[in-house]
């Protein structure tokens, strides 16, 4: 039913542009008719018999013109509409709202310019619509990433009503449970899933340093190191715009301290936060000046199946080992499997027995012989 309601809409709207056409047209034609009976006024508003015809044919023209194309309009308005709909429901509703607001806005002032323009010669009545489309956009814009702000002078207005006290007191505690990402977990890029499990609790707190450096790394000549850095900021898009997280961008900056792991640990500090890295120094320096770190390769490692001595497995031994005749095989996690013995079962696939585990900082090695 809508569809049909929207086709005849459509079919209007073209007959009313044909009418409006061929008026517009017939003020040039009028002159060069010559017969008598055309120009014949027919006492209804002053209209001959010359522009009625005309009007009736721009009418029939754009309503048949309209039928035809109607179709394809209503297809390509049932993408716009999903795809409206799917921007929306991955905005949270805060946006929407300071979205809306940001729209109002903007055509409230692009109202007042356009009257103020209309005088001008030639493009005073076309201003009126620059001025709506482009206050427009900057309001949508601008209200959006200035949403905490506009939120922090209505707390009462956006903020959510918790059930009870007890409920509230540990929402704002997890708020200010800051995690700061540095540049090496960020480019990484298993934080955004770890983000996406609900593991990772408070808010993320992302140092301007520490975007400048991945905007550096993105802007690199070098190839590998621009694919990392745009990897990185798609990472932080990801986690801003998918995930249920509080993510925060703090414009602390110290203009003393040169490096920025230096920076991260002093910013940590400050705030005190704990920092989530993948970086094996970063994490010892941290460690020594008494800032946690979340490490995200020892998560990985803990995560991992657990082996004993004695137990079987089968794997597919792919390359050499460093020691003569021995083996190597991988698990589906990236594990490495040490076989005795199996540099003559290279491209094989055989059970093979544990015979120890060695847990180190780069990860786990098993270590195994053919059953």
């Amino acid at each position: 039913m809508l569809e049909k309601i929207v086709r005849v809409s459509i079919v209007v709207l073209a007959a009313i542009f044909g009418l409006a056409t061929f008026q517009f047209m017939f003020q040039f034609i009028a002159p060069l008719i010559a017969t008598e009976y055309l120009n014949i006024n027919l006492n209804i508003f002053g209209i001959t018999l010359a522009r009625l015809i005309s009007g009736l044919m721009g009418i029939l023209v754009g309503g048949i013109v309209g039928y035809i194309i109607s179709p394809y309009l209503i297809r390509l308005l049932r993408k716009f509409s999903m795809w409206v709909e799917n921007q929306l429901n991955k905005m949270k509703i805060h946006d929407v709202i300071a979205g809306v607001c940001g729209l109002a806005i903007g055509l409230i002032i692009a109202n007042l310019w356009g009257v103020a323009f209309l005088g001008v010669p030639i493009v005073g009545s076309y201003l009126p619509i620059v001025f709506s489309i482009v206050l427009g956009y900057l309001g949508i814009h601008i209200t959006i990433k200035k949403r905490d702000e506009i939120v922090a002078l209505f707390p009462r207005l956006f903020r959510d009503q918790p059930k009870d006290k007890k409920g509230s007191a540990e929402k704002n505690a997890v708020k200010k449970a800051y995690k700061l990402l540095d540049t090496s977990v960020i480019i990484d890029g298993r934080i955004a899933d770890i983000c996406g499990s609900g593991f990772v609790e408070g808010t993320l707190l992302i140092p301007v340093f520490v975007l400048e450096e991945l905007q550096h790394i993105a802007d690199s000549a070098d190839l590998l190191k621009r694919t990392r850095g745009r990897r990185g900021l798609d990472v932080l898009k990801r986690i801003q715009t998918d995930f249920d997280m509080f993510v925060e961008i703090d414009e602390t900056d110290f203009e003393d301290i040169a490096e920025v792991d230096s920076k991260l640990i002093k910013l940590a500090q400050a705030v005190g936060g704990k920092i989530v890295t993948n970086d094996y120094n970063l994490n010892k320096v941290a460690d020594l000046q008494g800032i946690t770190v979340l490490n995200i390769n020892e998560l990985a490692n803990a995560v991992k199946p657990v082996v004993i001595p004695g137990e079987d497995m089968t794997v597919t031994i792919v390359k050499d080992g460093k020691e003569q005749g021995q083996g190597v095989a991988y698990l589906d996690d990236g594990t490495m499997i040490v076989v005795e013995g199996g540099r003559k079962f290279i491209n094989t696939t055989l059970p093979v027995t544990v015979t120890s585990v060695l847990q180190t900082a780069a990860g786990r090695m098993i270590f195994a012989k053919p059953k």
